[in-house]
């Protein structure tokens, strides 16, 4: 393929994709029945020879396109999913022709200081502690994993022992305090890091899933607790005073889950929800949430980057050693320039047009609560941030009306567990989402819920 084909298959892609981006408001949120029977299309034989590259693309858009779920417009709420930014979407576009390999500054001193920027915006606009560094990963998974990795590295180098060149086998025993509604990332992360899924001391919490400071265990020994900033269902904040008193009385490490909610720090009108959490060690969060840039993208933020040195860095004759490299610092070398998608996403947006996501998404919450709750169903939580959780007559009718509401068309909201009952989330996490689309969305539900109620 010579520099004009490659030219001009670009222009066809981004043709096609925004012809997509231009279907999404007309067309179903779920993909067809139709539309899902014609992905047989793709199970063909591998090719002997070689393929037409726009014969290819012309097939991804004619079978794939149709079969997408239409995360990226503004009536999914399902998993809290975030949508794609125009300005991240074109800058993610850009990347990808760079394909730079961001784990090292020697091989993308662009990747590097973008990354180092986007850290510095970070931590201005969720209000951490200065010197705080931002990683990027590729989700909440790896970014709990990392924090939990480098407080089980602290909490052991207080007894003398170096975890990471020595292991956990005869370490001392680690005291991890989770809340009951801890998120499921947290127990796979703890799993890989070797701290087990099952030695963890559960904590009860409240109504809305926040940790109960009242009930925090009396253990001494490396202690980590985890915390976080938007429970998965309610949105609910942890108190953070009173848990990090707690651990700072015990020497401990305090992580933070905020793959939701930390961005809530980014809002005036919404910061109080965080209060005392920038007084924590470690923070997780997704771009790809509430910051709607495009998948993967998991950011952990951490308050002594040198913590994650022990256990992250790869040492090898031909690499250099950077100060900041995210080689050193995240479970992955090679790596792609995550940072520049989060980059463009907040240059566009800007402090103020960040506050504003954050609150136009919370009010939209806030009116599907208003708009149920007037139609006479159960709204399970305080509606503080992005997240609505809401119950019907019995588990049989839960499940009736949301497979209603996903089979509409309308719109699309999944199911979870709450309290031993089924129930049904709502996130509103995309920044397409208009007070049309609610309204749109709303008269589904309550429709959805006079027919399969």
């Amino acid at each position: 393929m010579d520099l004009h084909d490659t030219s001009e298959l670009i222009r066809n892609a981004a043709a096609r994709a925004a012809a997509y981006h231009a279907s999404l408001n007309a067309r179903g949120v779920a993909p067809t029945a139709a539309a899902l029977a014609a992905l047989a299309a793709f199970d063909e034989p591998f090719p002997e020879e070689p393929t037409s590259a726009t014969e290819t693309l012309e097939l991804l858009d004619c079978i794939g396109s149709p079969a997408t779920m239409a995360t990226t417009g503004g009536r999914y709420f399902g998993f809290v999913n975030g949508a794609v930014l125009p300005g991240a979407m074109a800058a993610h576009i850009l990347a990808t022709a760079w394909d730079q390999n961001a784990a090292l500054s020697a091989m993308s001193p662009l990747a590097s200081r973008i990354r180092s920027v986007v850290s510095r915006w970070l931590v201005e606009a969720l209000q951490l502690p200065g010197g705080t560094e931002a990683m990027f990963v590729g989700g909440a998974t790896v970014s709990n994993l990392c924090g939990l990795a480098a407080g089980r590295d602290f909490v052991l180098a207080q007894t003398g022992w170096d975890a990471a060149g020595d292991g956990l086998i005869g370490a001392p025993p680690v005291t991890v305090v989770v809340g009951e509604q801890a998120h499921s990332t947290i127990a796979k992360s703890l799993s890989i890091i070797g701290l087990g899924r099952k030695r963890v001391t559960v904590v009860p919490t409240d109504d809305q899933g926040r940790i109960l400071a009242s009930q925090l265990p009396d253990v001494d020994g490396p202690v980590i607790v985890v915390t976080q900033a938007g429970e998965l269902n309610t949105g609910a904040f942890d108190p953070f005073p009173e848990i990090i008193d707690w651990a700072r009385q015990r020497n401990s490490w305090v992580h933070v889950d905020g793959a939701i909610g930390l961005w809530a720090a980014a809002s005036p009108a919404r910061r109080h929800l965080t209060a005392g959490m920038a007084e924590a060690d470690s923070w997780a969060t997704d771009g790809h949430k509430w910051l709607n840039v495009p998948y993967d993208s998991g950011i952990i933020l951490i308050r002594d980057a040198a913590l994650l040195r022990p256990t992250m860095s790869a040492r090898a004759g031909y690499l250099p050693d950077g100060d900041l490299d995210p080689m050193h610092h995240t479970p992955q070398s090679s790596q792609r320039a995550r940072a520049v998608d989060a980059w463009a996403a907040l240059r566009t947006l800007g402090r103020t047009g960040l506050a504003e996501l954050v609150d136009r998404c919370s009010d939209h919450a806030r009116r599907f609560a208003e708009g149920l709750h007037a139609a006479g169903v159960e709204v399970l939580n305080d509606v503080v941030i992005n997240q609505v959780l809401v119950g019907f007559r019995d588990d049989a009718t839960t499940d009736r009306v949301i497979e209603h509401i996903q089979n509409s068309g309308e719109c699309w909201c999944g199911g979870t567990m709450w309290k031993g009952r089924k129930a049904m989330r709502i996130s509103v996490s995309s920044w397409a989402t208009t007070a049309e689309d609610v309204e749109r969305g709303l008269a589904a539900m309550i429709a959805a819920v006079r027919a399969g109620g």
